[in-house]
């Protein structure tokens, strides 16, 4: 059983808050920011993020969304991007990034993007139509010579609907979709852009150690996996930041990332562990968080054994106790999650939150089943990781109250990397049961097929709904955003009827700053404007 660390004695915590408040003070004015990265004298922001850090090569990543958040978007934009600096109290609209505005013909097939004049990429380049016909060949057409299968399987996720493309002239480009995509503009964020000449003159090989797009901060250097430095890019089309340089350093353990924070190696960490907030706030830190999309949640193996009886599945979810997880273990960190749908989401149901804790109701479900004595199962669990909260902990009070009506859980922990890694190819590492994880339903809808429809090359835990695929199928079709929240919202209140899911909580995206860490604007989402942020008094 993991043990937490609990508030330190007042004492211990003034004493932490000198050291805060004074390594804090020399994040502003580290050696190599100011003159020679730019001289704007906004300072420079280091961040301890939660695992490793992604393939810096445009859209293959591979460390989960807080990867694309503090490092791929920050290098890179695609025709459109999220606007994240406008009405933090609902989820971030697309709006126009490399390309300023789009439409879509009749046939809901044809779309027609104008690029933006005048934006550079950061090796001083033009981007324009050409650029963009080089990315997608890159990502789509195997025959081009830095088409990997690499960019081609990661691409595919948001790409993959892509029929056809062309450039109508230097600055308009046409798209064709394979199906009507109302979401498209959504998809496109994702969909990359890098320097055509940055990738000719390193090869696609070694682009990853080279990396070049149009984003607010272009590449320093890296240790790879481990540390990222970007400085700002002073010809940004949309101004350039505020800071001077931005450091990311790989800090998977928590007490690791609160370690850092306290002596200065840091100024700003990534989920800090619920339990040191009290003494960091004690400490002078800022601690701000905000409700997104996200789900933390068991896959459920729903094609044998126990799991395979939708009894089951609602009695497991009627025996948690997930206000309790949420609020004694994460602090007011996460909200309890009672259905499928996140609730910083359009399709959340406010009339739906379906699964209490009911341990009576649980053990008549199992025993209707067929299992009144319960049964033995397994689960395997990351032990960090983007979005992960405290994977370990969380589920070991699942076990506890999971045994408490019958249910007993063997608990088989692995990295991020390797869980999702198998979930990718539809396996479980470890061969348990369940697996345990975070996702996002809605920042990117064309993500939501992948977790809930029965076609989906991920490991879904062999759920599938014929009912389910056909509304996600009609909403995704539909360009009415208001119309495919609709849709969206009567499939997952069916799934969590059928309940493949265990659902636990929805995170609330806290993270701690140091005292001079100023301007963040936290949104309902998983990624961030950089922007803003400057480092100093």
């Amino acid at each position: 059983m993991s043990k937490h660390t609990r508030t330190r004695p007042r004492a211990a915590a003034l004493a932490a808050a000198a050291v805060l408040l004074t390594a804090a003070g020399c994040g502003g004015t580290d050696p190599g920011a100011g003159d020679s990265a730019g001289g704007s004298g906004g300072g420079t922001l280091v961040i301890g993020a939660t695992g490793k850090l992604p393939n810096l090569d445009t859209v293959i990543g591979g460390a989960g969304f807080e990867g694309k958040r503090l490092l791929s978007f920050q290098i890179y934009e695609g025709l459109t991007r999220y606007e994240l600096l406008k009405d933090t109290n609902r989820p971030p609209q697309i709006t126009g990034a490399l390309a300023e505005s789009w439409q879509v013909a009749p046939d809901r097939l044809t779309w027609t993007f104008t690029l933006r004049k005048g934006v550079t990429f950061q090796d001083g380049t033009p981007f324009d139509a050409d650029a963009v016909l080089f990315n997608l060949h890159r990502y789509l057409d195997t025959a081009s010579p830095e088409y990997t299968d690499a960019l081609g399987a990661a691409a595919k996720e948001y790409a993959g609907d892509i029929a056809a493309y062309r450039k109508t002239d230097d600055t308009h480009i046409e798209l064709v979709t394979t199906a009507p995509n109302g979401h498209f503009p959504e998809d496109l964020a994702h969909v990359l852009i890098a320097s055509p000449t940055a990738v000719r003159k390193s090869g696609t090989k070694d682009f990853a150690q080279h990396p070049v797009g149009t984003g607010p901060f272009g590449f320093v250097s890296q240790t790879e996996g481990q540390q990222v430095e970007l400085a700002a890019n002073r010809t940004y089309w949309r101004g350039a930041p505020r800071l001077d340089r931005l450091i990311v350093k790989a800090l998977p353990d928590p007490a690791a990332r609160t370690a850092a924070l306290r002596s200065g190696g840091v100024n700003w960490i990534e989920y800090p562990n619920p339990d040191d907030l009290d003494s960091l706030k004690a400490a002078g830190a800022q601690i701000l968080t905000n409700s997104y999309d996200h789900l933390w949640y068991w896959i459920l193996d729903t094609g044998k054994g126990p799991w395979a009886d939708v009894r089951v599945r609602q009695a497991a979810n009627y025996a948690i106790d997930r206000q309790a997880v949420a609020g004694n273990l994460l602090h007011g960190t996460a909200d309890p999650a009672f259905q499928a749908a996140p609730r910083a989401t359009a399709a959340y149901d406010p009339t739906g939150d379906r699964y209490s804790h009911d341990p009576a109701k649980a053990r008549q479900l199992l025993a209707d089943a067929g299992y009144p004595n319960g049964f033995t199962t397994s689960v395997t669990v990351p032990t960090g990781g983007s979005g992960n909260l405290l994977p370990v902990p969380i589920t070991e009070a699942l076990q506890r109250d999971l045994a408490a009506v019958g249910i007993k859980v063997e608990i088989r922990t692995t990295d991020w990397t390797t869980l999702i890694g198998a979930e990718a190819k539809g396996q479980v590492a470890l061969g348990s049961d369940a697996i345990a994880q975070s996702t996002t339903l809605f920042q990117s809808e064309a993500l939501l097929p992948l977790f809930v429809g029965s076609n989906s090359p991920f490991w879904t835990g062999h759920y599938a709904s014929p009912k389910v695929d056909s509304l996600i199928a009609s909403a995704a079709a539909n360009p009415d955003p208001t119309a495919r929240q609709a849709a969206y919202r009567t499939a997952l209140r069916q799934v969590t009827e059928d309940a493949p899911w265990l659902f636990v909580v929805n995170d609330r995206n806290p993270r701690a700053l140091a005292p001079t860490v100023h301007g963040l604007v936290q949104p309902q989402s998983w990624f961030l404007d950089l922007t803003t942020v400057r480092v100093g008094k």
